[in-house]
């Protein structure tokens, strides 16, 4: 009788085959798991990619707002000018406008650089300044009527030009076709940055200052619209928080099983899926046209906001609740609670983290919402001074974050596009210390069972 030849076999049981040695099934599952996870990695490293790109451009482009170009000038208050009554009334100081003050900068100019050799004529010298340098001097004689007969120092904006060539953004060949500016212009500034008439700080006016025109980007700020969004967020979560919980609470605890409930569980689903404009023109049509509310006010804003923020708010309620398990409600029933009062002394407590978390990250979504803003009105350049209480923050046109940096993107001065970037990242502070705050509470208040 001959040796039979042993055979490897796909049974590891039978003899020949070793239970070490991957079978070619095995080593095909194994490559198909190393892919998976290196396109898992991959996905992963590409969204970083984005995102490390966008954080850049945001900070590259927007922290340029942050700074601003000035001046500093020594202006003689001239009496015979400002106040030739020498009464110092006040009303009186008010009959001259910024022209009667245009001529005491234009000669403080004509001092600052007469030791400066420049090609720049005297009557062309008021262009480095923001058209807005007289109304500052103004407010400051309006304020401080004994001031007048003076030299005071002033610090005034230069124009958007001279601060986009302080920042790099205005380079020499691009005044070819400018009237406003020209080469000697910059070479003047050039010899006034060394002698430190001019320089570039910290622009506090960009965050607590209100918009200015087109012809002023220099002077716009987002304070204003900073104040809009805070009154529009108390309108939302005055109203938001307390129906949206309740809503969830009866639908998940209280609510029958039936055709009429499953219809409004659906019809929220929806609504949390509409886009954000449908929003606006339903708060348009009721608040607006119906209710007759003012228009661009917070109040209808926040309102609005309210609309949309309130699905979100109302699915992770529910889920929050359910999240809780059953054997909370049977032990409080158990020991003879009621219903209410094992949904309100053991349930919410539970699921209160969640809810605060989904209420914050609904605040902070509808915090960046722009295009419901815009159909109600809630554009830049509305309000250009703060409002003066509580009632008017609710009731006065403002604008908000959102619908200012949108406003800022559609003007043509590169100035107001770099505002908008540094608009932008306001806005993410704001946003990202929401969530921060989400995260904390929800920390704080998490219960493990």
């Amino acid at each position: 009788m001959s040796d039979a030849t042993v055979t490897p076999s796909a049974d590891p049981h039978k003899k020949g085959k070793s239970l070490l040695v991957k079978d070619a099934r095995t080593k095909k599952r194994d490559a198909a798991e190393k892919r998976f996870k290196a396109y898992g990695i991959a996905a992963i490293m590409v969204g970083v990619l984005f995102l490390v790109a966008l954080l850049w451009a945001i900070i590259q482009n927007g922290t340029p707002a942050f700074t601003q170009t000035y001046v500093t000038l020594e202006v003689e208050l001239l009496e015979e000018r400002l106040d030739p009554n020498g009464n110092r009334d006040v009303e009186e100081l008010k009959k001259t406008s910024t022209f009667g003050y245009k001529p005491l900068i234009e000669t403080a100019l004509i001092n600052a650089t007469s030791d400066i050799e420049t090609e720049v004529d005297d009557g062309d010298l008021a262009k480095i300044l923001s058209s807005g340098a007289a109304a500052v001097i103004r407010d400051h004689v309006l304020a401080n009527p004994a001031t007048i007969g003076e030299t005071v120092a002033f610090r005034v904006l230069t124009s958007s030009r001279v601060d986009g060539y302080m920042k790099g953004r205005v380079q020499r060949e691009d005044l070819a076709r400018d009237k406003n500016l020209d080469a000697a212009h910059l070479d003047l500034i050039d010899v006034m940055v060394e002698k430190g008439s001019v320089e570039r700080v910290f622009n506090w006016s960009f965050i607590t200052g209100a918009d200015a025109s087109e012809s002023r980007p220099e002077q716009a700020g987002i304070g204003v619209s900073m104040l809009g969004s805070f009154f529009m967020m108390i309108v939302v979560l005055v109203l938001a928080l307390p129906i949206g919980v309740a809503a969830s609470i009866y639908l998940e605890e209280f609510a029958p099983q039936n055709w009429f409930t499953d219809l409004i569980e659906v019809n929220i689903s929806n609504l949390a899926a509409v886009p954000s404009i449908v929003f606006g023109i339903l708060g348009l049509a009721a608040f607006i046209q119906v209710a007759h509310l003012p228009q661009s006010a917070p109040l209808v804003g926040g309102l609005t906001l309210t609309l949309m923020t309130l699905p979100t708010i109302v699915i992770s309620t529910r889920a929050s609740l359910k999240s809780v398990p059953p054997s909370i409600r049977d032990a409080a029933l158990g020991v003879g609670a009621s219903k209410m009062q094992s949904v309100f002394h053991h349930v919410l407590p539970l699921a209160m983290p969640g809810i605060l978390t989904g209420t914050i990250i609904g605040l902070a979504q509808a915090l960046g919402e722009t295009a419901p803003l815009l159909l109600i009105g809630m554009v830049g350049y509305i309000a250009s001074n703060y409002p003066d209480g509580v009632a008017s923050g609710f009731l006065d046109p403002n604008s908000a974050m959102p619908a200012q940096i949108y406003e800022w993107a559609k003007r043509a001065d590169p100035a107001y596009y770099e505002r908008a970037w540094g608009g932008i990242i306001i806005l993410l502070v704001f946003l990202m210390t929401m969530n921060l705050i989400a995260i904390i509470l929800r920390r704080r208040f998490e219960r493990r069972w």
